[in-house]
């Protein structure tokens, strides 16, 4: 059977009975760092757009939760980056740079393939200007197709052409980007809620991912767009939404916002005053959950206070005059990180209605940041230039995380996420 037939029959059997949509991918795991021809993104609220170009920051993400999606007619399989924080999406597409072939190592589009494949013209209405979608105005190239360039925060930058392209499982095409092959960067799937992400075109108003533990050896866990199985076990919290109208200049609107509370090391409830997660009126304090960002990161004041008690348990073993990338100065050698989770125990994060999510324990409380050196995988967002708080992807591993944006919630359960199977 041909890709393109399997994957008409897979779907087909997939929205029968219920007529709901239910859909699982795998989701891997990886670290970009493994893989030295390609510069490590980091996406999340920082890629933000601006009027100009960020200015580069000193950390790189070295994990990343990559899927891989059907496009295209017949379908290619492309490898893109899960993320939360982003909004539009892109991928490289096969072609040629000054009149040379590039060849990327990673897999790129061969839109010469695809028979639902098409550039946007420059008359298009996406293709006029319209901040916060694009970091630049829109252009039109020689062949008036419509251009948009997009800067993150670590100075990737990602140019190419808007296009639009049919995934196997969306009733219409949806609005990507095409951007030049090199041999440097992934593809996005943008998955905030503004207007142009993954999720707002293609009209799925629930998806889910499990994140496997790092200490595992099958670094692979599920992603499901619609409906997931496991959804009755879940704890959920409410989404802060904000009105479009509200302009603070510090705040994300298009940002998954949670009412986050307080957190929670071992039994000892860290006194941290609520105010400080939650957005001020010019949007100080929000606090969002990403999947594109690897370390969470908290204003100073509450990373004081983590750290503060992380001291009164394991001062000692801390790595002595260690800063990791200018962020986190919670860290140990190897040798200590065993001992050192043991006595630090777990760590819960805290929301309203007395939701409380474990978000690490002994160990796997601490993420390698470098060979031989692990910290508490906690940053000052202040040191990023930010005053908001953001839960990573090291912080939502082994647990169920759900966005159900008709309800306007996100759900947590418990599990091990390491080699699922749909």
């Amino acid at each position: 059977m041909s890709l393109s037939l399997l994957f008409v029959a897979l779907f087909s059997l997939l929205f029968s009975a219920s007529n709901s949509l239910s859909l699982s991918f795998p989701l891997t795991s990886r670290s970009l760092s493994e893989e030295p021809s390609i510069s490590p993104l980091h996406l999340s609220l920082y890629s933000k757009a601006a009027s100009k170009p960020p200015a580069k920051l000193p950390f790189k993400y070295s994990n990343a939760l990559v899927v891989s999606l059907p496009m295209g007619t017949p379908p290619q399989l492309m490898d893109m980056v899960l993320d939360t924080g982003s909004q539009l999406s892109w991928i490289q597409c096969h072609g040629k740079v000054n009149g040379k072939s590039v060849q990327p190592r990673i897999k790129w589009f061969n839109p010469s393939l695809s028979s639902t494949f098409s550039f946007l013209p420059c008359n298009s209405s996406l293709c006029k200007p319209r901040i916060p979608d694009f970091t630049l105005p829109t252009s039109c190239d020689p062949r008036r197709h419509c251009h948009y360039s997009y800067f993150y925060a670590d100075g990737t930058l990602a140019e190419g052409n808007l296009v639009t392209e049919k995934f196997s499982f969306t009733a219409s095409p949806v609005a990507i980007g095409c951007v030049k092959p090199s041999a440097e960067n992934r593809g996005i799937l943008g998955m905030n809620t503004g207007h142009l992400s993954f999720i707002s075109q293609a009209k799925i108003s629930k998806f889910s991912y499990c994140v496997p533990g790092r200490s595992r050896s099958d670094l692979t866990g599920l992603f499901y767009l619609g409906d997931n199985p496991n959804s009755g076990k879940f704890k959920y919290v409410n989404m802060l939404t904000f009105p479009e109208s509200q302009n603070s200049p510090n705040l994300d609107k298009l940002a998954y916002t949670l009412p986050m509370k307080g957190i929670r090391i071992g039994r000892v409830h860290l006194k941290i005053s609520p105010a400080v997660f939650k957005p001020d009126p010019t949007g100080s304090g929000q606090t969002m959950i990403d999947s594109g960002s690897e370390l969470t990161y908290l204003v100073d004041e509450a990373y004081n206070k983590v750290r503060a008690e992380i001291v009164r348990l394991v001062g000692p073993m801390m790595k002595k005059g260690y800063e990791y990338a200018s962020v986190s100065d919670m860290c140990f050698d190897a040798a200590m990180a065993a001992a050192a989770g043991r006595r630090i125990g777990d760590m819960w994060f805290q929301f309203e209605n007395g939701v409380e999510i474990l978000v690490g324990k002994g160990e796997g409380l601490l993420t390698e940041v470098e060979k031989g050196v692990k910290c508490v995988g906690i940053g000052r967002s202040g040191r990023l230039g930010t005053e908001s708080n953001m839960i990573g992807n090291v912080h939502q591993q082994n647990m169920w995380v759900e966005y159900d944006l008709a309800n306007k919630r996100v759900g947590f359960g418990g599990a091990v996420c390491s080699g699922l199977k749909a």
